[in-house]
Parts: C-alpha cells; sequence; structure tokens
C-alpha cells in the first residue's frame, strides 16, 4: 500500500521521497509497514490522506488531516467553538477486490451506489446519532472534503449559511454560500453559525452531474435542542453552469496572513511571464479490446521500478522516457499508446497547464509536490486569446482543480519543488485506467538546498533492488 498526503504552500513543500505515491514508492508489503516522515511548513490548512494503490480508498482507506496556523500567524476570523471535520465521498456496494477486477476487466465503475457522510448516513427515523453539536449564539468550522472515488457533491446546512474561510490551504474572501460543489479531491472550510432554534438539522450531501441523484444525511444537534430535523430538505443547485459560476466567486484573500507573517497576496504570480504552456487534453479509447483512459494520446501504466526512484540511480533510460507525450494534444486523439508519462521540467520555470476535457464527464485533477493559481475556466476549447480573461491577481492558490464538460480550466504555477510529482485524475477509474502522468523536476546543482537526500530504510524494488546507493548531495 502506498498513501499520498496533498499538500498545498507557495514556498517549499514536502520532498517527493514522501509523498508515497507509486511514480516515487515502492508498495508497502502486506504485513510490512513504513513511516512518512516529513517537516510541516506553509502547508497551513485542511487535507485528506488515502492509500493510491488498486482501489482501497474506495472502501474506506482514507482520513482527514489537519495543519494548523502557530500562534504568530494570525487567522483572519475569531476562533471558532470548535473544528469539526466532514469527509463526503461516494461509496460502491462491492468490495475493493471487486471494484479492481471491474476495471481490470476493461470497464468503468458505471455510477455510485450512494453516498456517505463521515462513514455515516442518516436513516430519518428520529433514531440517528449526531455528527456534531452545536450550541445556539456559537460558531463553528468545518472542514468538508471529498473523499470519493469518482462523484462530485453538494453540500449545504438545512437552515444555515456557510461562510468560506478556506480552500486547500488558503485563505478566501468570505462569502456567504447556500451550498457549495465539492468535486473530487477537494477540501473546503467554511464557517457555519448556530443561530436557528434549537433542535436537530441535517447536513446534506447530494450527488452532482449524474442522471440518477443520491442524496444523503447526517444529524447536526443543537446543545439542549428539542425537535427532530425537518423532513424537508434544502434542494440543490441544478445544472453545471451553476457551479461554473460558483467558481467564479472564489477569491483569494490578500490581506490574510501566509504561513509566515507576510500577506498571501506579495506573490505576484500575475507579473511572472509563462516559460511553457502545456496543453492536456483527456480521451477515452478501447485498447485491445479493454478502456484506458489518455492524455494527450498516452495512456499511464506503471513501472514496477518506481520512477524516481530509477531517475535517482541513474537508470531512468531503462523504465521510462522523458517526454513521452506533446505539449499539444496531437490531432488525432483516437490513437492511444500505453507507457509511463514524464515530462521533463526545468527548475523554477514558469508553467501554464491548460486541461482541455472534450468528453461529456466531469474531470477533477490533482497536482502533488504543488499549490498553483486557477486563474481560469470555460466552455469550449482553449486559445491564446483567453488569457485575456484569466484573474491575474487574486486566483485562490490550490492544488485540485475541475473540469466541466466540453470546457477547459487553466493553472499557473512556479515549478519550484524538485521531486518528481504526480499529476493525476481524481476520477479513481480513470486515474487506474492510465489518466496520470509524472513532471519530473531536477536541481542541475544536486544541493541539499533544493532536494533531500535519499532517506534511510526506504523501500526498493525492481532494477534498482540490491544496487548501492548513490553517493549523497553534499550542500
Amino acid at each position: 500500500m502506498v498513501s499520498d498526503y496533498q499538500e498545498n504552500g507557495i514556498q517549499h513543500r514536502k520532498n517527493s521521497w514522501q509523498d508515497g505515491v507509486l511514480g516515487t514508492n515502492c508498495p508497502i508489503p502486506p504485513g510490512k509497514n513504513y513511516t512518512y516522515k516529513f517537516q510541516v511548513k506553509d502547508q497551513i490548512g485542511s487535507y485528506i490522506y488515502y492509500p493510491v494503490t488498486a482501489m482501497h480508498k474506495a472502501v474506506g482507506g482514507f482520513g482527514g488531516l489537519r495543519v494548523n496556523s502557530r500562534l504568530l500567524i494570525p487567522v483572519p476570523y475569531a476562533d471558532p467553538a470548535d473544528d469539526y471535520t466532514l469527509l463526503v465521498g461516494d461509496f460502491f456496494n462491492k468490495g475493493h477486490t471487486s471494484l479492481k477486477k471491474i476495471l481490470d476487466s476493461g470497464r468503468n465503475l458505471g455510477r455510485c451506489d450512494g453516498v456517505h457522510l463521515n462513514g455515516k448516513v442518516a436513516k430519518g427515523d428520529g433514531k440517528d446519532e449526531p455528527l456534531f453539536t452545536m450550541e445556539a449564539g456559537k460558531t463553528y468550522k468545518y472542514r468538508i472534503c471529498n473523499t470519493g472515488t469518482k462523484t462530485s457533491l453538494n453540500v449545504r446546512f438545512q437552515g444555515h449559511t456557510m461562510k468560506l474561510v478556506e480552500m486547500e490551504g488558503s485563505h478566501t474572501m468570505q462569502n456567504d454560500y447556500d451550498s457549495l460543489d465539492v468535486h473530487v479531491g477537494q477540501c473546503f472550510s467554511v464557517l457555519v453559525t448556530a443561530n436557528q432554534e434549537p433542535r436537530d438539522y441535517y447536513v446534506v450531501a447530494s450527488t452532482r452531474f449524474t442522471k440518477r441523484e443520491v442524496t444523503a444525511t447526517g444529524i447536526i444537534r443543537y446543545k439542549n435542542g428539542k425537535g427532530a430535523a425537518s423532513s424537508e430538505l434544502p434542494p440543490p443547485p441544478v445544472g453545471w453552469a451553476w457551479s461554473l459560476n460558483q467558481f467564479r466567486t472564489f477569491r483569494w484573500n490578500l490581506t490574510s496572513n501566509a504561513a509566515r507573517p507576510n500577506p498571501q497576496g506579495s506573490y505576484k504570480y500575475g507579473s511572472i511571464n509563462i516559460t511553457r504552456t502545456i496543453k492536456l487534453a483527456n480521451t477515452a479509447q478501447i485498447v485491445d479490446g479493454k478502456l484506458r483512459y489518455a492524455l494527450n494520446g498516452v495512456s499511464y501504466v506503471e513501472p514496477t521500478t518506481p520512477l524516481k526512484l530509477a531517475e535517482y540511480y541513474g537508470v531512468a533510460d531503462k523504465v521510462f522516457k522523458y517526454d513521452t507525450i506533446p505539449d499539444e494534444p496531437p490531432s488525432d486523439n483516437t490513437k492511444v499508446t500505453l507507457a509511463p508519462i514524464v515530462l521533463n521540467m526545468t527548475h523554477r520555470n514558469f508553467v501554464e497547464i491548460i486541461f482541455e476535457n472534450h468528453e461529456t464527464a466531469i474531470q477533477s485533477y490533482h497536482l502533488s509536490g504543488y499549490s498553483f493559481f486557477a486563474v481560469g475556466m470555460d466552455i469550449g476549447k482553449w486559445s491564446p486569446e483567453k488569457r485575456m480573461n484569466y484573474n491575474l491577481l487574486d486566483a485562490v492558490s490550490r492544488h485540485t482543480i475541475q473540469v466541466f464538460p466540453n470546457s477547459w480550466s487553466a493553472i499557473l504555477l512556479t515549478f519550484d519543488n524538485c521531486g518528481m510529482w504526480n499529476l493525476r485524475s481524481e476520477i479513481w477509474d480513470r486515474h487506474y485506467l492510465g489518466q496520470q502522468l509524472y513532471a519530473s523536476v531536477i536541481s542541475p546543482n544536486r544541493s541539499l538546498k533544493d532536494e533531500y537526500n535519499l532517506p534511510e530504510g526506504v523501500l526498493t524494488c525492481g532494477i534498482v533492488q540490491g544496487m548501492p546507493r548513490p553517493p549523497p548531495f553534499s550542500s
């Protein structure tokens, strides 16, 4: 099993030896264990962790992770009365081995069977235990994360509004929302004030962009309250255009302090010249009778030797080739080949990545090791003229971005964090069947200022197993 920690930050982040994905780490053998060690620096916020092997995530292999601000760094809101984590997601009525067999046979998972809130679903019979308790007149922080396998969810609190304050580690402008679309892999932090009649209320999660809407509820109980929650649930939004418009309301809080006592907005990303543009188009094709998902005509396959280990040991040429996909989608996207995909990125280059979705299903992408600025999103195909509508001032710094059907999304980032970093679909059947790649960022100086040495006790496998360790970086 290998697990991934979703990270965020503007300066140095976690090193890729601790990323916990198959491109950097060998799987942990059954009955064995491995301890990841990393320094928490500027990744303040709400995150999730989960295994990236097979389909373990789909049957409960996930959890929440909080990184709190130091007392030296004030947050732009009063301390809440309590701090709650709400993990919502879809589920399937099959075990992880059965789900894996479906994918290995060349099919996708289809629609989910249900939705859960912290692993539970309220029955609504008046006997449900509360997920959370609130006291009238007090304000509570809820960290809401979509830990599901493939389904976007809308979350809303019966009779209460949500004030959005954080998104994947960044403070946001504090707008009020009746409901929020949370796409797979995303985390939002909201403040909810207990300002209603003291009794029970529902927190509601329902599927989005699916032919059949699935809804689940959990109980929020007022302290000393009397009365069951009303059966009249707040309605969900309709259509994906609503969700696109909601994205456009998200703004970075430029005056809020970041991980250090300096404003988030002190990083002027909008004034940096773009040095490389990469446009990625996702496709679905049948290859040798089985379904595969691809990016720019290549469907990713896992080599037996992790990419980062092969690179570090100097045997990369025996495991993969760099830049196996072009920076532009091929004119004929119906041809798909199977291979590891590794983009060779220049250290500290400022890069624009465009995600184009020509399919009818929503996409969700996560980039390990970095945060990026989600500067644009719209329907149709991307063209250079679209840059005129980019948000170059206060786009939220985040690490997961959705791409709506027949639409595009654009992100900007500096590849200043050396390592081997996974860019993947968070839609897990797509991830499993090839819709992912890695970005290799190598320091030309081989310096400890840029990247850590191979940790002691790290698991080795594939062709590097038994090879002598390369000499460490010296400075």
